[in-house]
């Protein structure tokens, strides 16, 4: 929440309390499911769109790589 998180763009490093790195962690999860499924819940194209602006779509490398940074933050909390 406010302040838990400390980003500086010449840093290497990102501060995220405990309790937000869990819960990204699972929004990251959920939208990992989201991305895979084939049912009312599919994230669509738009949508995909919208949250990588200036990359091409490619539905299953984001997919992977939310499920993959889920797992990390998973295991290292």
């Amino acid at each position: 929440m406010p302040g838990s998180v400390t980003i500086g763009h010449a840093e290497a490093l990102v501060a995220l309390s405990h309790a937000d790195a869990e819960r990204l962690a699972t929004v990251l999860r959920g939208m990992s499911s989201m991305l895979a499924e084939s049912g009312a819940d599919r994230l669509t194209d738009a949508q995909v769109t919208a949250l990588c602006p200036g990359r091409p779509q490619d539905r299953g490398e984001f997919t992977q790589w939310c499920r993959d940074l889920s797992e990390y933050l998973k295991t290292h909390l």
